[in-house]
């Protein structure tokens, strides 16, 4: 499957978002390449909103990455111990993103069990199959994504998204996940998923 190039991700957060549902994401690790399908999304778009790391124009150490242009991972730490990881969007200057919230596994799911759960795919229970990838924490759990990915070139051969199969799914709009603080921001439709997909993270 072809690469997405840097122009897909040079766009608005809110556009990348809803058409990098279905695309695969891929994590290359000793010779092992890891997929899954991006099923969850959700826009952050920069300055003017209240719920992103860059609102009001803030620049960090932990952000910059986000200003130095599309087409880049934004990976960080929540509650000191769970990685998020996002895929920056917007000309450089411009600090957009888009979290990716939840995957389908499509391989090497010993590999992602093992991960997550110290347990072959085989012998996980019903629960456990689901709660996978079912969130941005375990995400990076399962597909062995941390810090050291902060500000990856996602136009490079280690961690990126290729096209996916496209199968007529329905994309759902919704409010995005945990940003209570983020006043009128937290109502936005900010957050994609498809449809009745088992992996969404929250309805």
């Amino acid at each position: 499957m072809n690469k997405l190039t840097r122009e897909f991700y040079n766009r608005d957060s809110l556009i990348v978002a809803k058409e990098l549902l279905g695309k695969v994401l891929v994590h290359e690790v000793n010779g092992r390449k890891i997929t899954a399908r991006i099923v969850e999304t959700e826009a952050y778009m920069g300055i003017h909103d209240r719920a992103a790391h860059s609102y009001g124009g803030k620049r960090t150490p932990r952000v910059e990455v986000m200003y130095g242009g599309a087409g880049v991972s934004y990976v960080y730490l929540i509650y000191g111990m769970y990685h998020c990881f996002n895929i920056v969007t917007r000309e450089e200057g411009v600090p957009q993103a888009v979290l990716i919230r939840a995957v389908e596994p499509i391989n090497e799911l010993d590999f992602v069990a093992e991960n997550r759960f110290n347990k072959t795919y085989q012998n996980l229970k019903k629960s456990e199959i689901i709660g996978l990838t079912n969130g941005p924490g375990k995400i990076c759990n399962a597909l062995a994504i941390d810090k050291s990915l902060n500000g990856e070139d996602l136009c490079g051969n280690k961690l990126y998204v290729e096209e996916g199969e496209e199968n007529g799914f329905k994309t759902v709009s919704a409010k995005r996940v945990g940003i209570d603080y983020a006043e009128e921001a937290k109502d936005y439709l900010w957050r994609y998923y498809i449809q009745d997909n088992k992996y969404v993270s929250v309805i």
